[in-house]
């Protein structure tokens, strides 16, 4: 052990150790420029991202952190006159699936999941049996609609069960609560947003919401940065276009108008009630109509509204305003009376009463009453056939009436010529026949006989919530005046005893004052008259008129179908339901007799 020690000391001595010796300078120098190269290398690296390409970087790096949001195309909300929503766009949702991406929460990068267990778990929430959902996915991998028209709640059921390889698609479908209520005048979309009727597709711009790509940055938890926001983009527009229609009053007339025709084996039938002091159309019902939700189930030919695009002959609905213009050119006098024989011979053509009765003596008032054609006519040969024919063209019978319904059409009235040197047709004018009108037109007629003489524009839109300027239309202060209020006064009183002397079918109500005029006039279809359309014009309260009913039921089949048995007991219902909802207060002695002195 010693030895072993000594020689491990021998050993050691005799190891040399190595003398120290400077570092060449080469050595340095070659380091040194190694690390300012690298330097500049750095240095020139920074300087080309920050001249050449910073504003590519920066464009990556806010793609990263902004999130584009595209717009949806929504569009305003439409309502009644009292709020209730007419047409909206709900948010909807379309599923598809990407079976190669299927994976469930928790389960490692390498698992793919079957079609059969994604299957299972959505089949509740989508309510598709299991094996039905397989068999849309039919083995493929990726985009497959599973479903659409989801609504939001289905879609926030289809997101908590976190499955990879499902996509909600978010989209906007045009809904309709009303049902098919309102359709003739809201028209519709189709599948593709294209408005395709009424008012969305006359106001379609207008009812688009204001709507542009938004772009926020968010931060890593998602919150939106303050900075870089652009100003409004958190604006909604939440305008919704309101309508001078009332829904309940809506209801009642056209449900009255349906039981009437299915009675009357009518073809088709409209009901108007129009605010003779503004031109506001409270109600605007026909049938038969479809439901805007669910369009293509029914014939394009239903999608227009006929009050408003198609014409018919107005008899002696018309009487009231003949009798008017007769007043205010002074040919006639309130105390004058004409005789009826029962009939008369006009230009080699025998005209007669609806009744083949003669009538006698009678005043203007008894004209109106038993629906004297021939007393009309004999009214109006004492005017002029030329200034008649000017009196028509200046009630715009042939011109197209101002309106915002879609589809408006103009009136049809036989030329000046043909008129003047051809005594039938101004004598077949004087009960309503040989020209035609629109049913809106007529109830714009009716209204100057409301309102004093003044021409309003029948219109269903209010505006754009707080448009003032939309709000103003129709208003009377700007309006042209065709008859004196002492004409329009006298009218009333005639159209107001028509009333008092018909039966039970009348629209007579207690305490109420209502003037109104049946109407049946045989309808020219391809030049022959084949069909009649029956009519009833009603206006109330007398004494201070505010509304003009009109009611048409076209073609119908059954005998003993005139303005009386088919159309009033239509108006009658409307009449009964628009006094509550509209409040009207009675008649009293006191406004009674301030309406015989005027």
């Amino acid at each position: 052990m010693v030895r072993n020690s000594r020689e491990f000391f021998r050993k050691r001595k005799r190891q040399r150790i190595p003398s120290l010796s400077p570092i060449p300078s080469y050595r340095l120098k070659l380091i040194f420029a190694i690390l300012c190269a690298a330097l500049l290398g750095l240095i020139g690296r920074m300087a080309w991202l920050q001249l050449f390409e910073g504003s590519y970087l920066e464009t990556r790096a806010r793609n990263f952190q902004t999130k584009r949001i595209e717009p949806l195309g929504a569009r305003r909300s439409i309502v009644d006159r009292k709020g209730r929503l007419v047409a909206l766009d709900e948010k909807r949702f379309r599923l598809y699936a990407h079976p190669k991406q299927f994976k469930f929460s928790g389960d490692s990068s390498g698992v793919i999941r079957k079609p059969v267990e994604v299957a299972r778990r959505l089949s509740v929430p989508l309510s598709i049996p299991t094996y039905k959902i397989v068999d849309i996915l039919g083995g493929q991998d990726s985009g497959v609609k599973l479903a659409e028209n989801l609504p939001s709640a289905v879609a926030s059921e289809v997101r908590r069960l976190r499955i990879n390889g499902l996509d909600l698609e978010p989209y906007l479908q045009r809904v309709y609560p009303q049902g098919d209520l309102f359709a003739n005048v809201v028209g519709f979309l189709d599948y593709d947003r294209n408005p395709q009727a009424g008012l969305e597709l006359s106001l379609n711009k207008r009812l688009s919401r204001r709507e542009k790509v938004r772009k926020l940055r968010y931060g890593r938890d998602g919150t939106p940065l303050p900075n870089d926001v652009e100003p409004g983009v958190f604006y909604e527009d939440d305008l919704n276009l309101e309508l001078t229609l009332d829904a309940r009053l809506q209801e009642v007339a056209i449900n009255a108008l349906r039981k009437q025709t299915k009675e009357w084996k009518a073809d088709k039938a409209v009901a108007i009630v129009m605010n003779a002091e503004n031109g506001e159309i409270v109600t605007l019902a026909s049938t038969p109509t479809y439901n805007p939700n669910r369009y293509w189930d029914y014939s394009p030919a239903l999608y227009k509204e006929w009050s408003v695009q198609e014409l018919f002959e107005p008899g002696s609905t018309f009487k009231p305003i003949n009798l008017a213009l007769a007043l205010q050119e002074g040919v006639i006098q309130p105390e004058d009376s004409v005789y009826d024989p029962g009939s008369v011979n006009v230009g080699g053509w025998s005209l007669g009463n609806w009744d083949k009765k003669p009538n006698g003596l009678i005043d203007f008032a008894k004209v109106l009453q038993v629906s004297s054609n021939v007393g009309m006519v004999k009214i109006m040969q004492k005017l002029s056939p030329s200034r008649h024919w000017e009196w028509l063209e200046k009630l715009g019978v042939n011109e197209k009436p101002k309106t915002d319904l879609l589809g408006a059409v103009s009136g049809q009235l036989k030329s000046r010529e043909l008129f003047i040197n051809q005594p039938i047709e101004q004598a077949v004018a004087s009960y309503g026949q040989g020209f035609s009108i629109t049913p809106l037109k007529l109830a714009q007629l009716h209204a100057l006989i409301a309102n004093g003489g003044k021409v309003v524009k029948p219109h269903i839109t209010k505006g754009f919530n707080l448009n003032k300027a939309l709000r103003s239309q129709g208003n009377l202060k700007n309006s042209n005046r065709l008859f004196s209020p002492e004409v329009t006064h006298q009218v009333l009183r005639w159209m107001e005893s028509v009333v008092e002397n018909y039966g039970e079918n009348s629209v007579k109500t207690e305490n109420y004052r209502i003037g109104g005029k049946t109407g049946t006039a045989d309808q020219s279809k391809n030049g022959i008259y084949s069909s009649k359309i029956c009519s009833f014009v009603a206006i109330l309260p007398i004494q201070s008129p505010r509304f003009v009913v009109v009611v048409a039921i076209d073609g119908p089949k059954k005998p003993y179908a005139y303005g009386s048995t088919v159309a009033m007991p239509v108006a009658k219902k409307i009449i009964e339901s628009l006094i509550v909802l509209e409040k009207i207060p009675p008649a009293t002695k006191n406004n009674v007799l301030l309406s015989s002195k005027s």
